[in-house]
């Protein structure tokens, strides 16, 4: 999950799909995977189970193998994860309200995002979806949205486990993850957002003052944090500790 908005009557996801980690997971990881989702059938349960595993026959295990690569396809199908999100919601909607029938309107829309360029304008227009539609004033008050999650966490100089980590600019060995920095994308948002746009009635005030010092992440304390995670500090990071030293090196508050 890059980046994610749940509205009142419509939500807004922007996806990685990792067909090649797919691929490279064991059958019992498949059906492990699986098995988080539906109950599966008793064979596989028997596959994953270490005191049965071993008393499959060859056709049984064959069979299982061959279930697992159908599971391994929906693991990294975008229409079964909708699928399997819209069930859910539609299933908890109908029992509070206590009635039957469907919930969503019609099939989910897709589009592929080709290049960094349009990721990076897809994720901010699913971010600023709260503010658009006025719901909100700015991106960290927004509630539901993957933008408020990566800021609570960034106070605490961790990422969501939950979402997809932003890596930092491309480079060589670069670690899995978004091709950005992540205040660099935080800051992109707030740009976006600022901007009034003609078919929608709500942005982000200009008389604000910038996100990132709204937030108690000022782009030079994100910096230091960045670049000196390694090296900077022993045990741990925090906004209080490089201010701390700010004030150790220059002297001021």
């Amino acid at each position: 999950m890059c980046a994610y908005a749940v509205m009142s009557n419509h939500t807004h996801v922007v996806l990685r799909i990792n067909k090649q980690k797919a691929d490279s997971l064991s059958v019992k990881d498949i059906i492990k995977r699986w098995h988080r989702l539906y109950k599966g059938i008793l064979l596989s349960q028997r596959y994953i189970n270490d005191a049965e595993s071993t008393t499959l026959s060859k056709a049984e295990i064959e069979t299982v193998q061959c279930l697992a690569e159908v599971y391994r396809k929906r693991l990294y199908d975008i229409s079964w994860f909708m699928r399997l999100l819209n069930e859910y919601i539609a299933r908890r909607a109908n029992k509070e309200d206590d009635c039957t029938g469907h919930f969503w309107e019609g099939r989910f829309k897709s589009q592929a995002l080709l290049d960094e360029a349009s990721l990076a304008a897809c994720m901010a227009y699913v971010d600023l979806n709260p503010v658009r539609a006025s719901q909100a004033n700015t991106p960290e008050e927004s509630n539901h949205t993957s933008i408020k999650k990566r800021i609570k966490a960034a106070k605490s100089n961790t990422q969501p486990t939950q979402l997809l980590p932003f890596a930092g600019t491309p480079r060589n060995n670069m670690p899995d993850g978004l091709p950005f920095r992540l205040e660099e994308y935080i800051t992109l948002v707030e740009i976006s957002g600022r901007y009034l746009h003609p078919n929608k009635q709500g942005n982000i005030d200009y008389s604000l003052s910038p996100i990132l010092g709204r937030v108690g992440l000022a782009h030079c304390d994100w910096n230091k944090m960045v670049t000196g995670i390694e090296t900077a500090f022993k045990s741990s990071v925090s906004i209080a500790k490089l201010q701390n030293q700010r004030r150790k090196h220059t002297g001021f508050g």
